[in-house]
């Protein structure tokens, strides 16, 4: 018995001694290699892209049967009319200030505000249509300004063309409000001038009062509502 214990005990010993010779000649697997960090976010703009819509000259077909959109029916023959634009957010600021420097912080060393944020606002129409006694043509893009003072806003259309990206050698075409030019003004227009019981945070042009032919172009921000009226002229 004393034999055999002693037989195992040797064989443990060398088995241990062999895994550890073994062990001792092998290099040191490598640690796994380190992920790389995963990319940050891109981010996001201050003031996000934005657009307006509506539609113009069509009407509304009643269906005798629930459909897949709401009211039971379908718009037919609709022209479209659309405004693109930044949307600057309020972050607490108070963003048109008031008294002599009323709208003045807007205008960041232009003659007049853009109505948005960086880019130049831009208004277009699948049809002509009035606004302020002058008919826009068709499919023809025009650049949108607001000229401020207190209670007192001029709505402007110009054919300046808008620039897609800041080129601070370009002294023609606009970026934002940065070269406008009154005599390209097509349009000049009082504006109807509201205070609102809510402050809206991010600005936002929207469509109102909308029928057929007619309706009411408007700039909500901070506790403002600003619209002119337009027709449809043809």
């Amino acid at each position: 018995m004393t034999t055999r214990l002693l037989l195992i005990g040797a064989t443990v010993v060398a088995t241990a001694s062999l895994v550890g010779a073994q062990t001792a000649g092998q290099k040191p697997s490598p640690s796994p290699a380190a992920k790389p960090a995963a990319p940050a976010a891109p981010a996001r703009p201050l003031s996000p892209t934005g657009s307006g819509s509506a539609q113009v000259d069509g009407h509304w077909t009643q269906g005798a049967q629930q459909q897949y959109t709401a009211g039971r029916g379908s718009f037919e023959g609709g022209k479209w009319i659309d405004i693109s634009y930044g949307r600057p957010l309020k972050r607490g600021r108070d963003v048109f200030g008031s008294g002599d420097n009323f709208g003045k912080d807007l205008l960041v060393g232009a003659d007049v505000w853009r109505a948005g944020a960086n880019v130049t606002t831009q208004l277009t129409s699948d049809v002509p249509i009035n606004i302020g006694g002058k008919t826009l043509a068709a499919n023809t893009t025009y650049t949108v300004f607001i000229d401020l003072k207190p209670d007192n806003w001029t709505f402007i259309l110009s054919t300046l063309v808008a620039q897609k990206k800041y080129d601070p050698a370009e002294k023609v075409q606009v970026f934002g409000a940065y070269n406008y030019a009154r005599d390209k003004d097509v349009v000049r227009m009082q504006m109807t001038v509201e205070r609102l019981p809510h402050v809206f945070e991010e600005l936002s042009w929207q469509f109102l009062d909308m029928t057929a032919t007619t309706g009411r172009l408007a700039v909500v921000w901070d506790n403002y509502l600003a619209s002119v009226p337009f027709t449809v002229a043809g």
